[in-house]
């Protein structure tokens, strides 16, 4: 029936026009209503977060501290090679080079240091680096080629590699808890199981809007 008529209607009959003004009224108050009583359930809610957010801080501190510390001692070893002499182009090239790398790397450990979140960005260089270095230092060792203790200040390289790959790795685990919501682009909120395995899913419904005239709802109706 179009709205037109309904409306004509409603304007020359007032037992109509009454009824649908009582209807509008009721359909308000019932909207209205006050909310029922929730209990509070903050205390148990915090009380069940794992503790483990705390303790997880305090790790991810320590390894900052750490690196940090092995930075800045990469960056002491660096500086001689910088402020020496050597016999001629090629070891004072070469003393500038090895200068250079240990640079590189001290720079490297005191920015992830500071910021962890690019622990990760550097692990390829970094692994690959270490590794190749452990392996022909090794072979050196054996082979008279290096003193010990030259061979010993890599050990400032492997502490740091192991402490980068220690914060990309927690960088990438996600914090414990109850359970870990993921809001996709989808419109949906999907929640991954927590440890008590139950997984829910939800999705979100939009929020109906209310009409700014009741009247003309009932009447829409």
């Amino acid at each position: 029936m179009p709205q037109r008529w309904v409306d004509e209607h409603l304007a020359g009959c007032a037992a109509c026009r009454g009824w649908a003004e009582a209807a509008a009224e009721v359909t308000r108050r019932a909207r209205l209503v006050p909310a029922p009583a929730v209990p509070d359930v903050t205390a148990a809610v915090l009380g069940r977060l794992p503790a483990a957010r705390a303790r997880r801080s305090w790790v991810d501190a320590g390894l900052r501290v750490a690196l940090l510390a092995v930075g800045a001692a990469q960056l002491a070893v660096s500086l001689p090679a910088f402020l020496g002499a050597g016999s001629g182009a090629a070891p004072v090239h070469l003393a500038h080079e090895t200068g250079a790398w240990n640079l590189g790397l001290a720079a490297c450990f005191l920015v992830v240091a500071a910021r962890p979140r690019l622990a990760a960005g550097a692990l390829p260089f970094l692994l690959s680096f270490t590794a190749v270095l452990a392996w022909v230092t090794l072979a050196d060792l054996g082979a008279g080629h290096v003193h010990a203790a030259r061979a010993g200040a890599h050990l400032l390289l492997v502490g740091g590699a192991v402490l980068v790959s220690a914060l990309a790795l927690r960088a990438r685990t996600p914090g414990p808890g109850p359970l870990g919501a993921v809001r996709e682009w989808t419109g949906r909120v999907t929640s991954r199981a927590g440890r008590d395995g139950v997984g829910t899913t939800v999705r979100r419904v939009p929020a109906r809007t209310l009409p700014a005239d009741p009247v003309a709802e009932q009447r829409a109706a």
